[in-house]
């Protein structure tokens, strides 16, 4: 009987072979003895007796995997993964392999930093000229060139057109005056101007020599019929109408408004005037808007005419006559209209130049 089968017969001793360091490797070398391996494997009794004996192939083939007579045995379930082991050193580097065909173009790359300038190729010869390009903006002006001599004068152009007039130039010195040139024809005369306000009287002059006996040189009748005018009440400080013209002599005494009249010539004037009032009240002469305190007439009570006779001289032409309500009174004066009967009633002024 081989070795092995003595160990197979008795669990004893296979045991005890098996838990033996020195065992092992004399199991190792029995293992790899041809022959004593092909009698292992090749005898089925041998084979079957290590690997279905429970308690053989527990107590061989649990303990050290040196043990041939676990090889047959069937595989048992899937251990788990052991931990990823040490990388190996890397192999020595191949030979290349062909080279394979040209890829795809890939995307354009970002272009990089412009390199260094190079150093100036020689000039190439000149080119054809390019098209003018456009006209450039008009540079600065250069300074002013030495004047060239004086061309030759060419033919007159046509005339421009007038420019604008140019500012007021200051005024230059006034120069001599200059011939009188011959009178023009007289112009139209222009419209009388308003009467100007009366000059104060000037001293009285020297009596002149005299005359020869006179009569009256000048007359004139004013009058005014109520009702009709003085319609309203004569206010102190206010003359008496008498607005309508009786006979007269010319125009040496004429009127200048329905109140006022104008005495043209320096002289002296017999004065007449009655007005019938409906009040108590007084009436006197003016002269140039100045009161001749001589003149004053008037009456108390009752209603008759307020009568009045003076003679007034004058010491300047065109000297203005007024009949007035004097100024200070406080009675408005009614002219009475229809005095006495149906009739209206008039009221007059008569002035006559008796020198």
């Amino acid at each position: 009987m081989s070795k092995f089968n003595s160990f197979n017969n008795d669990d004893r001793h296979i045991n005890a072979y098996c838990e033996d360091d020195d065992n092992d490797r004399r199991m190792d070398d029995y293992c790899e003895d041809d022959y004593h391996k092909d009698d292992y494997y090749n005898d089925d009794c041998h084979k079957d007796d290590c690997c279905d004996d429970d308690c053989h192939r527990g107590n061989c083939c649990n303990k050290k995997s040196k043990s041939r007579c676990c090889i047959k045995c069937p595989p048992g379930p899937t251990g788990p993964a052991g931990p990823q082991g040490v990388a190996g050193p890397a192999g020595a580097q191949g030979n290349p392999g062909e080279t394979g065909p040209a890829g795809p173009a890939g995307p354009q790359g970002v272009a990089g930093p412009a390199g260094a300038q190079g150093n100036p190729g020689e000039t190439g010869p000149a080119g054809p000229a390019g098209p003018a390009g456009p006209q450039g903006v008009a540079g600065p002006a250069g300074a002013q060139g030495n004047p060239g001599e004086t061309g030759s004068a060419g033919p007159a152009g046509p005339q421009g057109v007038a420019g604008p007039a140019g500012a007021q130039g200051i005024p230059g010195e006034t120069g001599p005056a200059g011939p009188a040139g011959p009178a023009g024809p007289a112009g139209p005369a222009g419209p009388t101007g308003s009467t100007g306000p009366s000059g104060p009287a000037g001293p009285q002059g020297a009596a002149g020599a005299q005359g020869p006996a006179g009569g009256v040189l000048n007359f004139a009748d004013f009058f005014a019929l109520m009702p009709g005018d003085n319609a309203a009440t004569v206010a102190p400080g206010t003359d008496v109408s008498f607005p309508q013209d009786g006979p007269n002599s010319g125009s040496g005494i004429v009127r200048t408004g329905p109140s006022s009249f104008n005495l043209s010539l320096i002289g002296a004037y017999q004065v007449l005037f009655q007005v019938s009032v409906s009040e108590a009240g007084q009436l006197i002469l003016t002269l140039n808007g100045a009161d001749l305190a001589y003149t004053v007439v008037g009456r108390a009570t009752g209603t008759s005419q307020i009568v009045g006779m003076a003679v007034v001289r004058t010491t300047s032409v065109n000297a203005i006559l007024t009949v007035r309500n004097p100024t200070g009174n406080t009675t408005a004066l009614t002219i009475t209209p229809l005095a006495g009967g149906t009739r209206p009633v008039s009221a007059h002024l008569v002035i006559t130049q008796i020198q």
